[in-house]
């Protein structure tokens, strides 16, 4: 195309005007904007990570706080109390009769009848039932027959020896043959002795036929019934007839812990209670003691006796019997949601100066019910955790909550049991 049609078409006067106006920024002026940029850029991300370190280090320093104070036990605490040298020790029991016999049949056959039931009240010597013993009856009749068969040779050998030895002052006979009658008499002697042997034994288990109260007492169980096979005996097959028991006294045996065995004596009094009696109150006297301490269960047996003319006490019944003791002790009481049950032993978590826990090993006395006393392992001075955590061990951490932030801490936890 010529020169001519392009200055026709405008094509060169455009680049040249564009040319023409065009702003010419020099290379140092951007290069120096660029640093800049750069320059804040670096600032705007050392600032964030420093931000960033900071933030992460308030939030670690805050998580620890924060776990510190969760994982520390916060705890309410008691102390021991001395026990009073005049508290009575209240000690399980069961009232027995102060005799009881359970009546067996010393002869054999069947029951005839019977004419005392349970609940009744019987003099001593007095008639319960019959039995009726036909093999006895027998055999007394054969030792009867058998005495009297000895009863007849004795006649005969006593008259035998008498004849014999009037023969032998004589000198009929010779002393061989006297003292050969003499020996038949003696030993027909000896023959019915044994059959009176054997039948006053006889008359004797007849007389078992009726079966008498031993003594005046009160019957408790009545075990056969007319037509029953009757055993002689309490062993074997043999069964008790009846259960007697004299219940116009009273007697209880309990078990008194060693720590307390040499501080009850005989003739001491005691109180008898019963949990379906409220507001009754028997008293007894203590009769007897074992006298030795049990190596099994470390316990001292004592004999109880009280009246009971009313009878409103019942054999069998399980009682509640408060022992006083006298002189002083070193006895602890403590309630009884501070012990700990370890696979080592009984503990006792104990809180020191420095708010660690420590678990003292202890011996228990006698179970109080809400307490217990504490024959040794702690003192009155040792601050001693309430309701103590099964995960609680030598040297944790704790804080003692007072008791007035207590009480608002435990209305609030029942309000919100309730909600």
């Amino acid at each position: 195309m010529s020169e001519k049609r392009h200055a026709a078409l405008g094509i060169h006067g455009a680049e040249t005007a564009s040319a023409t106006q065009a702003p010419h920024y020099p290379r140092a002026a951007i290069l120096k904007r660029a640093r800049l940029v750069v320059a804040c850029i670096l600032v705007l991300l050392l600032l964030g990570a420093v931000v960033t370190v900071v933030m992460r280090f308030a939030h670690a320093r805050t998580l620890n706080a924060s776990i510190g104070e969760n994982a520390r036990l916060y705890v309410t605490t008691t102390n021991a109390k001395q026990a009073a040298s005049s508290e009575p020790v209240t000690l399980p029991g069961t009232l027995q009769g102060i005799i009881e016999s359970t009546i067996y049949a010393r002869s054999s056959g069947y029951l005839l009848r019977w004419y005392k039931d349970i609940g009744a009240s019987v003099a001593r010597g007095e008639l319960l039932a019959d039995i009726d013993t036909p093999e006895v009856d027998q055999q007394l009749s054969q030792a009867i027959a058998a005495r009297d068969q000895a009863a007849s040779s004795l006649d005969l050998a006593k008259t035998s020896a008498e004849r014999w030895e009037a023969l032998r002052k004589k000198d009929a006979v010779t002393q061989q043959e006297l003292n050969e009658r003499s020996s038949a008499y003696t030993q027909a002697q000896a023959n019915l002795a044994a059959a009176d042997a054997n039948v006053r034994r006889l008359q004797k288990l007849e007389g078992f036929k009726k079966v008498i109260a031993p003594f005046a007492g009160v019957v408790t169980r009545r075990s056969v019934d007319v037509g029953d096979l009757i055993d002689a005996g309490n062993g074997g097959a043999g069964r008790a007839l009846f259960s007697l028991a004299q219940v116009d006294r009273l007697r209880v045996y309990v078990y008194v812990p060693q720590a307390y065995a040499q501080r009850i004596k005989v003739g001491d009094p005691v109180d008898v209670r019963q949990t379906e009696l409220p507001g009754q109150v028997f008293h007894g006297t203590v009769v007897r003691t074992a006298g030795a301490i049990d190596v099994a269960t470390r316990t001292m047996q004592m004999e109880i006796n009280l009246p009971n003319q009313e009878h409103a006490l019942l054999a069998g019944a399980y009682v509640q019997v408060a022992l006083p003791v006298s002189g002083t002790s070193d006895v602890l009481i403590v309630p009884s949601n501070v012990i700990l049950f370890r696979p080592e032993g009984t503990r006792i978590a104990v809180v020191d100066g420095n708010g660690k826990i420590k678990l003292h090993p202890i011996v228990i006395g006698h179970d109080l019910g809400n307490s217990l006393e504490i024959l040794s392992g702690i003192s009155t001075a040792d601050k001693l955790v309430l309701n103590p955590p099964d995960s609680l061990a030598d040297n944790d951490a704790v804080s003692i909550v007072p008791p007035k932030a207590a009480a608002p801490a435990a209305a609030a936890a029942a309000a919100k049991a309730k909600s």
